[in-house]
This record gives C-alpha cells, sequence and structure tokens, in this order.
C-alpha cells in the first residue's frame, strides 16, 4: 500500500440483516471514504456498498479500489471517466445495485454527514414503506455545523418546492434514503435528468406521484468532516427549475387522467 494511504483493515459483520446496498458518489473525498465504509458495514454482513467515482483528482477511485479489495464480494466501485454531477452518479449505482438480488437500495452523502447508525431504523421503515428519508426538519431532526446562509438555503429550498408541488414532506432536499427494490425498479430511472437538490426533489416527488408511501425519519444532519461543499448556485437554480417541470408534468398528467376516463 502507498505511503500516506489511510490503513484499511477488515471488519468482521455484528450480525446478519436483508440485503442492503448503499450507493456513495465521491468526487475528492478520499479521507471521507476510508473511514465511512467500513461503519457502514460493520452494520451487518447484509450491507453493500457501491462507490461511484467522478475520476477524482485526489485518488478517492484508489482508496475506494483498496476498499474492494479489503472487503471482497462488499464493496463495488464504479469509475466514471469525468465530473457529471451527482445526480448521474446515483443513477449509474441505481442500476448496479438493482441487477444484484437486493432487497432495499440506500443512498448516503461520502462526507459523514449522514450518521451510517441511522440506516438500520431507516431500512426497517422502508420495508413498510415505499421510500424512508432521513429528515433534518421533522420532530426530533437538526442540522448541525452549517453556517446560516445553508441553512437558510435548505429551509427555503424545501419550504419552495413543497409549496409548488403540493406535497406534505418537510425534508424534500434530503438526500439520505432508503427503496425498497420494488419502488426503485419501478421508477423510469432514465427518465431522472436532474441533480443536486433538483435529484433529491425529483426522485422523492415520483415516488409520490406514483401512490407510494414516504416515511420521514428524524436524523442529525452533520456539517462534512473533511473536504470542499459541492453546493453551487448552478445546483441552487437547477433545483428552482426542476420543482416547476415536475409541477407541470403533474399536472399535464392528471388531465390525460382525466381525458381517458370521459372517453371511456
Amino acid at each position: 500500500m502507498q505511503a500516506g494511504r489511510p490503513q484499511l483493515t477488515p471488519v468482521p459483520p455484528r450480525s446478519s440483516d436483508p440485503l442492503v446496498t448503499v450507493v456513495i458518489p465521491t468526487f475528492n473525498e478520499r479521507e471521507n471514504l476510508a473511514s465511512l465504509v467500513p461503519k457502514v458495514l460493520r452494520l451487518g454482513l447484509g450491507y453493500r456498498v457501491v462507490v461511484v467515482d467522478d475520476d477524482s483528482p485526489d485518488g478517492t477511485g484508489e482508496v475506494a479500489d483498496q476498499l474492494a479489495a479489503a472487503f471482497p464480494g462488499r464493496v463495488r466501485v464504479l469509475h466514471r471517466p469525468e465530473k457529471q454531477g451527482i445526480g448521474p452518479a446515483y443513477v449509474a449505482g441505481f442500476r448496479a445495485a438493482l441487477a444484484d438480488e437486493t432487497a432495499f437500495i440506500a443512498e448516503m452523502d461520502a462526507d459523514h454527514s449522514h450518521d451510517p447508525e441511522d440506516l438500520p431504523r431507516l431500512v426497517a421503515a422502508a420495508g413498510t414503506h415505499d421510500l424512508a428519508l432521513g429528515s433534518r426538519y421533522v420532530r426530533g431532526g437538526s442540522t448541525h455545523g452549517w453556517p446560516l446562509h445553508r441553512r437558510l438555503i435548505s429551509r427555503l429550498g424545501g419550504l419552495y418546492a413543497r409549496t409548488v408541488l403540493r406535497v406534505p414532506i418537510a425534508d424534500l432536499t434530503g438526500g439520505y434514503k432508503v427503496f425498497p427494490r420494488e419502488t426503485l425498479a419501478s421508477l423510469d430511472l432514465d427518465a431522472i435528468r436532474s441533480d443536486g437538490y433538483g435529484f433529491q426533489i425529483e426522485t422523492t416527488y415520483r415516488v409520490l406521484q406514483a401512490g407510494g408511501r414516504v416515511a420521514e425519519l428524524p436524523i442529525a444532519f452533520t456539517d462534512r468532516v473533511a473536504g470542499a461543499s459541492k453546493l453551487s448556485r448552478r445546483i441552487v437554480l437547477e433545483a428552482t427549475i426542476v420543482v416547476w417541470r415536475l409541477r407541470l408534468e403533474g399536472i399535464s398528467r392528471k388531465k390525460h387522467r382525466v381525458g381517458t376516463a370521459g372517453n371511456r
């Protein structure tokens, strides 16, 4: 192992669980990934990880490969040739997870802002719902370490999306989720073109539009441990546009259903 690389020691699982595949997109998350993946795998033998790395210049892809070697059969790495955005990265990871016999597919950030210890609660809720969402903004949820402007963007963005889309979800921009296999397989992944906050809004909204039941569970969200934030003005602007695209699609779909019913 090269000098300066984090030492990766295989960690035995605590217990057997339903098969859960956790998709983690990465770009320059070398330090975070090396400590995060073992924490996820400690949750039980049923937990697996798919790392989707966008050719990180800091060597994150190499660390991911070392993790795959340290945990054979439990860590898979997808190397993409360039940075293409978190939305497409998740879609690539979802496709890889669906190709395996896994009961649940989770998504989480690589920067330790999502606590792996919350995963079993989310998986349990996904067993009785069509989507389990780790929420910062329901009773018991919280956000730690963010400056005021980040908290305002997140809060106001969620309120804006909830108002436009007319859905009862407190944390539409939340990115800590667990999908039952059947839910994710039923989504048209080719139709999901958004990124960042927009991607999180769109996936939750599409589950709701299909009549799915969403459980919001409180989580404590903590600002990243290392590395730089990926938030940009482009991501915020895209989310603003995505909300209205989804609203117009919903109106069009509703009119089509009404028209079809009227022609029977």
